[in-house]
């Protein structure tokens, strides 16, 4: 069975070994501008009458990053934001750098008007905030050292062998997937960014690191090594197949801001401009949502 889970730009090389500070002396101003508390009232009226959006990014490829050699947002939530806010007269995406568990605080804090980092979208943080309807399916896979000498497939891999040590992302869904299967703590790593989790498993402090195998080919294209991507999957819990899917999420009171955004989002989907969007970032037709929406996935 099967449960619904919330979860034309040349390839470009990602920011690696940065965080949050780091970020903000490569980035520079112009990418900053928009760090100062957003306005309060109709988010919607507001961007459209300045002529920019403010959005929070985690430095994630291949889903929202700086581009090393221009400095530059970029990344298939972004871009795919920055044509459908063209569609509304607004034609400049600034970007906030904060780690991947600051994005919903700063979007419910008022840092930025939307999170652009290809955040999965769950029960759980449909409780804090609302989110536009998916822009991809996100399936899960492992990065392993070449052959995958420990035959990891599926999370249960490190339930059934206590030796074997998980890498994941700090507040991500792999993260919240490997404590509902049951894995103990002790062995699971954290890593505040994709960069540190490939050096956990380049130094051999991991077996291997979980996040969508979208974020693990892209990581493996970047930095090489002996290593491979495993089959992609939906993890299986309690006998069912959970259907993870991204989106962009935004305040609970931006319902014009929500319902416009979606509108353009169907019509990129039937046009197949979407795809057109996505496919230099790693995405494939097999990636698109179809008629999933977000209200689905909060359902979970």
């Amino acid at each position: 069975m099967r449960k619904i889970r919330g979860s034309g730009v040349d390839r470009r090389r990602f920011l690696a070994g940065m965080g949050g500070a780091g970020l903000a002396a490569v980035a520079g101003p112009a990418l900053l501008g928009g760090c100062s508390r957003v306005g309060t009232g109709n988010t919607m009226d507001r961007i459209q009458s300045q002529g920019y959006v403010n959005v929070g990014f985690a430095n994630e490829a291949p889903y929202g990053y700086i581009d090393l050699e221009t400095g530059e947002l970029t990344g298939e939530s972004p871009e795919l934001a920055r044509a459908i806010f063209a569609e509304f007269g607004i034609d400049d995406l600034r970007g906030v750098p904060v780690q991947f568990d600051g994005l919903i605080p700063g979007l419910v804090g008022g840092q930025f008007d939307m999170v652009s980092a290809g955040m999965a979208i769950t029960p759980e943080r449909c409780a804090e905030v609302d989110f536009t309807n998916p822009e991809y399916l996100s399936r899960t896979a492992f990065l392993v050292p070449e052959g995958n000498p420990e035959g990891i497939e599926q999370f249960h891999a490190f339930v059934d062998n206590p030796d074997l040590t998980l890498g994941v992302m700090n507040a991500t869904i792999e993260q919240n997937t490997a404590e509902t299967i049951g894995i103990p703590g002790s062995q699971v790593q954290t890593a505040p960014d994709t960069s540190s989790a490939f050096e956990l498993l380049e130094t051999g402090r991991i077996d291997a690191v979980a996040l969508t195998a979208i974020s693990l080919r892209w990581m493996l294209d970047v930095r090489g090594g002996p290593y491979q991507v495993t089959e992609p999957f939906f993890p299986v819990i309690d006998g069912e197949e959970e259907i993870s899917g991204g989106g962009y999420a935004i305040r609970q009171e931006d319902d014009e801001l929500r319902e416009a955004f979606n509108e353009k989002l169907e019509e990129f989907k039937d046009s197949g401009r979407l795809l057109e969007i996505l496919k230099p970032f790693g995405f494939s037709a097999g990636e698109l949502p179809g008629d999933l929406t977000a209200a689905e996935l909060c359902e979970g």
